[in-house]
């Protein structure tokens, strides 16, 4: 009898642990589940409990998920994709290689191929491609595989137009070089030829009296500059240069002391403006002059107008053989884009350059700088600003200034 007890006692215990064994499958197992251990479903309580919720992370023991490295490898692929840009100024197509920051991308013989033009190639490899002589339409253009870059998979369309307009350039930045980058014993090769032109009155000294506004211009031939001296010795204004075309190259360079320069004379009280050395052959590449440095001038407040330094290059200048015409073409190119930023606009350079390089009846508009060093200047045209001398002394300035006067009436 106590042997059949026990027995019956055991089945009943077996019975138990299978009617626990199938609830907990039933319920890991609802119907119409297949029941496999891919797709079964975590229970709703895990899901709200933040030390399971790996539980419903499918990848959670993936060795590349835990180590990061999946954000490592989208970083890689950012690195080698490729962008590009093209836009039109005057019957051009003006293209940029460009990474993800907007930077054009230096070292490679990129391959770009134009409809209806054919293929053309970053032979400098600094990551721009210039196509001069383009008929007014649209065009395509594709960005050719270059090694293991990820390039566009769609071309750029670009609008090119046969009408010149002076506004200032969008993308201008990605042609501006720093000196850096260049040979500045080729590139800055400004040549001051109103010094020829001074005699035995010139005047090196401050301008005193009450009469007059004194003020200087400087870049980075003046050095490191001592502002809050320059401020104390009597300078009302600075007209500041931020950038020049290269003479031989024709790279758009930026005065590697610029910033430092407009920053420091603001601080100190003192009033700016800011000069561009030209060496631009054409209309277009006066705009292209001007767009830079409304662009560098952005984020400054501008006393004095912004002046194109139209002079010589000693010689071996770009542009040191232009016809008056084409000179004076340039110059109202690049202060009508100026005056298009809502800025104001001026032209630099000497009675000689004034008389017999440019057609200065043609600029009456724009105010002039004149650069001629003696007494009593002779140029009889209209002037509103003076520079008066290159070998000046300043307290701050280890170096000779030009000095520059305004009369007040």
């Amino acid at each position: 009898m106590e042997k059949r007890v026990r027995n019956l006692a055991i089945a009943a215990a077996v019975s138990a642990l299978l009617l626990i064994v199938l609830l907990v499958w039933r319920a890991n197992n609802p119907p119409g589940s297949s029941g496999s251990a891919e797709e079964t479903a975590v229970p709703s309580a895990e899901e709200n409990d933040p030390y399971r919720a790996f539980l419903n992370d499918s990848t959670f023991f993936d060795s590349e998920n835990r180590t990061g490295s999946v954000v490592v490898h989208e970083e890689t692929d950012n690195s080698k994709r490729l962008y590009l840009k093209a836009s039109s100024v005057f019957k051009d197509i003006r293209i940029s290689v460009t990474d993800a920051e907007g930077e054009p991308v230096k070292g490679y013989s990129f391959f770009v191929e134009v409809d209806k033009l054919g293929e053309y190639k970053d032979l400098d490899r600094d990551g721009q491609i210039y196509i001069p002589d383009v008929s007014a339409g649209d065009y395509f253009v594709k960005l050719m595989p270059e090694g293991d870059f990820r390039v566009p998979e769609d071309p750029m369309r670009v609008y090119v137009s046969d009408q010149l307009e002076y506004v200032v350039l969008e993308d201008i930045t990605q042609f501006i070089l720093s000196e850096d980058e260049v040979d500045v014993s080729k590139e800055d090769t400004r040549e001051q030829e109103a010094a020829e032109d001074s005699d035995e009155t010139e005047r090196t000294t401050k301008w005193e009296g009450t009469d007059a506004v004194f003020g200087i211009d400087v870049s980075v031939y003046q050095h490191d500059i001592d502002w809050e001296k320059v401020a104390a010795a009597g300078v009302d204004f600075a007209i500041i240069r931020c950038g020049y075309r290269g003479s031989t190259k024709g790279g758009l360079i930026e005065d590697s002391r610029f910033k430092q320069n407009i920053e420091g004379a603001t601080k100190a009280g003192i009033k700016v403006g800011v000069y561009f050395f030209t060496q631009a052959v054409n209309e277009v590449e006066a705009v292209e002059e001007a767009s830079m440095v409304a662009m560098l001038c952005r984020d400054y407040k501008l006393d004095y107008p912004v002046f194109i330094d139209v002079e010589g290059a000693g010689g071996k200048g770009r542009a040191d053989d232009l016809d008056s015409e084409t000179r004076t073409d340039v110059v109202k190119a690049f202060c009508k884009t100026i005056e298009s930023a809502g800025l104001y606009a001026g032209v630099y350079s000497g009675r000689w350059w004034y008389y017999n390089k440019l057609h200065d009846e043609e600029l009456q508009d724009f105010v002039h700088w004149l650069a001629e060093y003696r007494a009593n200047p002779l140029y009889t045209g209209r002037f509103s600003i003076w520079q008066y001398t290159s070998s000046g002394n300043i307290d701050g300035i280890s170096t000779r200034v030009d000095l520059d006067l305004i009369w007040q009436n």
